[in-house]
């Protein structure tokens, strides 16, 4: 008889080794988590499945996928690590078996009214990292052995691989998206002024925490802005578009720079803890004679005008947002924009290289700028910093004065 049990271990083992290795060779996440699902419950002979991956973030656990639970995912069932029964999987990194389940072994009411009896559950691992849970239920007295446990690990392993896959492809799509609406690859068209722009990611993800901006003001000034939130990925997208929307509404109130980022700074000190970011706000005057400048932390500009070198005008360089006291005094400076220069705005990913000092960095782009039209001045320092894979993302915005201005507009 232990013989007889051993070829249909094997037998449940290899089936479940198949179906998995097809199913990932697909890479078809969601159909491959239920795919899972339904394998576990027909190799285990139980009635409920379901997986809960982790938000790192609120460190809790959120039911992701389920077969015979499917009101957990509906209704968007989160539990906190450390607590029932799937919480107390993820803290202890170990598995949980309950024969005899009562109300108090679980914080969803959903198991008890469902009348499951029995229940197993394991963490499913990324290295050291545990990145979820995955559990079965039976509607009727069960004794889970060592073999079911171990068979329920080998799906796990699986799920957290297709758990990851599902997160990255997830944290993708939102940064792409985030792309598409705060990175547009057109700028506005503004009288007396020609715009161009480049982003380029340092990491997978395809967007991370550096954006810029250019908008009218009503009273016909022009707001343009460069910036960078520490990290990478689709945390700091998120809090870069949080960022970006206030600046721009600080700038419908405020007719200087420093006053903007001031506000700004308050409000990345209250909402914001934790995210250092850094931000140049200039605003280009009517007759796109002067630009009123502020830095939070932020590298200078370059200023190229028709006949001159490339030169970065002296201002003072503010803390950057949500560092020191929210109080702290900026200053605005006013430079002078003639017809045909070129203001160029930068983040640090364009300038920092490995083995050199910032400021090589800075005078080699001092040297790429030129008095050209914005869409030139862009292809040019970017082809001048080379064609190696940047480690940090890039943003930068080339700002030209039209030779003809609309001076005319002032009174706007």
């Amino acid at each position: 008889m232990p013989e007889v049990e051993g070829i249909r271990d094997d037998e449940r083992l290899r089936r479940l080794e198949a179906i998995t290795d097809t199913a990932l060779s697909r890479l078809a996440v969601a159909d491959l988590l239920d795919e899972l699902l339904d394998r576990v419950r027909d190799l285990l002979d139980v009635d409920t499945a379901a997986i809960l991956l982790v938000d790192v973030h609120a460190r809790q656990l959120v039911a992701t996928a389920a077969k015979g639970l499917e009101e957990e995912v509906r209704q968007g069932f989160r539990v906190s690590i450390g607590r029932g029964f799937a919480g107390r999987i993820a803290q202890t990194r170990q598995p949980l078996a309950i024969s005899d389940l009562t109300p108090d072994d679980v914080v969803n009411p959903i198991l008890v009214d469902k009348g499951i009896r029995s229940l197993l559950g394991v963490p499913m691992l990324a290295g050291d990292d545990v990145v979820g849970v995955l559990h079965i239920g039976s509607l009727t007295h069960r004794v889970f052995t060592p073999d079911d446990i171990h068979l329920l690990r080998l799906v796990a392993d699986r799920a957290s691989i297709a758990g990851q896959i599902r997160s990255i492809k997830l944290d993708q799509a939102a940064a792409l998206a985030l792309q598409r609406s705060l990175l547009p690859t057109k700028l506005p068209g503004i009288p007396g002024v020609d715009l161009a722009a480049r982003y380029v990611p340092g990491h997978d993800f395809g967007i991370g925490g550096d954006w810029y901006d250019v908008f009218a003001l009503p009273s016909g000034w022009l707001g343009v802005v460069i910036g960078d939130v520490s990290g990478h990925g689709l945390g700091s997208a998120v809090v870069m578009g949080r960022v970006r929307s206030a600046l721009r509404a600080y700038a419908l109130v405020c007719d200087d720079p420093a006053a903007a980022l001031t506000l700004l700074d308050r409000k990345v000190h209250h909402f914001e803890t934790g995210n250092l970011t850094t931000a140049l706000y200039g605003m280009i005057s009517p007759d796109r004679s002067t630009i009123h400048l502020s830095l939070a932390g932020h590298l200078p500009p370059i200023l190229v005008a028709p006949g001159c070198p490339a030169v970065l005008p002296e201002i003072p360089v503010g803390p950057p947002l949500g560092i020191g006291r929210p109080s702290m005094a900026r200053t605005t400076t006013v430079i002078d924009f003639p017809p045909g220069a070129v203001l160029v705005c930068y983040t640090d990913g364009l300038v920092e290289h490995r083995g050199e000092i910032i400021d090589v960095g800075i005078e080699r782009l001092a040297a790429a700028a030129r008095p050209d039209d914005a869409e030139t001045v862009c292809t040019t320092i970017m082809a001048h910093i080379g064609t190696e894979q940047p480690t940090d993302d890039i943003a930068l915005l080339a700002v030209r004065r039209l030779a003809a201005p609309t001076d005319g507009n002032a009174a706007l």
